[in-house]
């Protein structure tokens, strides 16, 4: 071995965040080990799809889970791929440092050492993994619209992308920028997915224990799976009974069947869709908020973090200025930001448009034991309130069916996973949908990753078609 390399194994060692080792077996520590290789184990799809896309060349955690759905898995891995590894705007190790940064907002340490192993494999400045004071001045510029886009995306206006653009010899061209804010959000969103399904430290076969140690979470893995960590009111009163959850599928599968037929009967005014929205996403606000506001970030991982205190805010808080409602027929994907994107870095816009349409048509039209079931509202309602908690709203959504179709404790899963994923924890994930299937669950935390991705992308790229025009 090169004295190089040596030096290289020997960062990679040390900048590694360092935790427990799990205390379950498997990718997950949500979900049983069996159900997971039942799903994937026979699979040669996944095997050639981690062969071909993959970039450490080995089946992680997050795609054995990830593949329980297989036909989302390869949406998934083509457009990663395509962002780290295929030709772009930004320089190879620039692109896993960006994730680096986009996971520490989060404390994500499975990812931050994830990416330090890639930062170093694609000849990466091993210095600059001691901390953001030892990056280029053009790094360090990113921290603002990192930290805006992770935690309060609505703040981001064009002064924060012409400050990028024009600050002379460290400025970022519209390409490398565009590059950079989808690896921004691919990584905060990517958080909330290994948050959300409880991915376990890697198992590395080159350690004597067989375990790498990657952090879940700033806590220690065994609070994640106990639930040592976190005491919620509205989940630990539900100590519901098989007899309780079964009748709770029932009236879920029956208020669905309802709405469908209200649809066909009466349409709500303008007026009163407005009206809903405004409701649903103050009632955002009351699902858990405040309980946290002293967390500690470790310093394994605040090395990565300007401003850690600075953290999601509720958008429709009382009290506050009263910020505007992004209007998603003003600027949507489809029609805006898809074309601005493929502009300016070619290629990934269609990558990314697969993967949100895959993710949200994606149906086996079953729900926990039954089958024949169309799932089309109870999905739309889940991804169209991710975007509400983001101030985003869609006309001719009616938010009344939120209210009806998420129960409490699903909706203090989605805004845990979604806004402060870092928190989620093995109680939450029990506490929603007793009776469905852990692939149903892993597809609810597909669909709040791409609704999170989707929803920062949007606040980012309308500013930055506004500052072009």
């Amino acid at each position: 071995m090169q004295m190089s390399q040596i030096v290289k194994c020997h960062y990679r060692e040390e900048k590694r965040v360092q935790v427990s080792p799990p205390l379950t077996r498997g990718p997950s520590a949500f979900i049983p080990e069996n159900e997971v290789m039942q799903a994937n184990g026979l699979d040669e799809r996944t095997n050639l799809l981690v062969e071909e896309y993959s970039t450490s060349g080995r089946l992680d955690n997050i795609t054995q889970v990830m593949s329980i759905h297989t036909q989302y898995l390869e949406s998934f891995l083509r457009s990663q791929f395509y962002m780290l590894r295929m030709d772009g705007p930004l320089p190879l190790p620039y692109r896993h440092y960006i994730a680096i940064m986009a996971a520490a907002r989060h404390q994500c340490s499975y990812l931050i050492n994830m990416h330090v192993d890639e930062f170093l494999k694609t000849g990466g400045i091993a210095e600059w993994l001691n901390g953001l004071e030892y990056i280029p001045q053009r790094l360090k510029n990113l921290n603002e619209i990192n930290k805006l886009l992770a935690h309060r995306p609505w703040l981001i206006t064009k002064e924060h992308i012409q400050k990028l653009v024009k600050t002379g010899e460290n400025n970022w061209s519209l390409p490398e920028l565009v590059h950079a804010v989808v690896l921004l959000a691919h990584y905060h969103a990517l958080a909330s997915f290994v948050f959300g399904s409880g991915i376990n430290p890697e198992r590395d076969p080159d350690t004597s224990n067989g375990v790498r140690l990657i952090a879940v979470n700033n806590f220690c893995v065994c609070d994640l799976a106990n639930d040592n960590n976190i005491e919620n009111a509205s989940l630990t009163s539900s100590n519901f009974g098989i007899a309780d959850s079964l009748s709770e599928l029932e009236a879920l599968m029956e208020r669905m069947k309802r709405l469908q037929e209200d649809k066909e009967d009466e349409e709500a005014s303008q007026e009163e869709m407005a009206t809903r929205f405004e409701k649903e996403k103050k009632e955002s606000l009351l699902v858990i908020s405040g309980a946290f506001d002293d967390e500690i970030v470790s310093t394994d991982v605040s090395r990565y973090v300007e401003d850690p205190g600075f953290g999601y805010k509720d958008f429709a808080r009382r009290g506050e200025d009263h910020l505007p409602t992004f209007r998603a027929q003003d600027y949507t994907w489809e029609n805006h930001g898809f074309s601005l994107v493929n502009r300016l870095y070619s290629d990934i816009g269609h990558l990314l448009d697969e993967k949100f349409r895959m993710v949200y048509n994606l149906t086996y039209n079953t729900m926990a034991t039954h089958e024949d079931v169309d799932t089309t509202t109870l999905r739309r309602a889940l991804f169209n309130y991710v975007h509400c908690m983001y101030g985003i709203r869609y006309d001719d959504y009616d938010y009344g069916e939120v209210n009806q179709l998420l129960e409490r404790s699903l909706k203090v899963y989605i805004k845990t996973v979604t806004c402060y994923p870092e928190r989620t924890t093995k109680r939450m994930y029990d506490s929603y949908w007793r009776q469905f299937k852990h692939s149903e669950k892993v597809h609810v935390n597909l669909l709040l990753m791409e609704a999170r991705m989707q929803a920062e992308l949007l606040y980012a790229l309308r500013a930055i078609t506004r500052h072009l025009t």
